[in-house]
């Protein structure tokens, strides 16, 4: 049985790791993805794909992480009280790309974390996102800082 409980400020002590995923990743998605958001010839046409820098159809960086904020939102962090809040990302890097037929996996680590001084009922943590293929390579990374709910006011 999974725990069903809110997760506060409290709860996300520097060291924590939460894993998630996995995602399967589908050429068509790929297509229906880039076509929308992201039309560049190597993430839409095969043929252009394989002259391209990287040999194959690939998925767009973009995509990928939106993929990895899906495993997030079905992860454990997912049951942060009111939600997941962003407040900004860092360090944003694409370490290798992502192929139709991948599947992804990810881990968050908890960094830090930082009580609000003008609203201590609020805390800010700092989050690392690393996203992995099937060969436990390194996809994608980022840094992120969410709002999170303390349980209490007081520290």
């Amino acid at each position: 049985m999974t725990d069903s409980s809110p997760l506060y400020f409290e709860d996300l002590n520097p060291g924590r790791v939460f894993r998630a995923g996995p995602i399967h990743v589908d050429s068509a998605e790929v297509a229906a993805f880039a076509g929308r958001y992201d039309p560049q010839p190597f993430h839409l046409d095969p043929v252009a794909a394989e002259a391209s820098v990287f040999g194959s159809l690939v998925a767009s960086g973009w995509q990928t992480a939106a993929l990895t904020m899906r495993m997030l939102a079905d992860s454990e962090l997912s049951r942060i009280a009111n939600g997941l809040v962003g407040l900004q990302i860092d360090k944003l890097m694409w370490h290798r790309p992502v192929k139709p037929g991948d599947t992804l996996t990810a881990e968050f680590d908890v960094l830090s974390r930082k009580r609000s001084q003008s609203r201590p009922g609020f805390g800010v943590v700092q989050l690392a996102w690393r996203t992995f293929n099937q060969h436990g390579e390194l996809a994608m990374s980022l840094e992120n800082a969410i709002w999170v709910q303390a349980r209490t006011e007081t520290v």
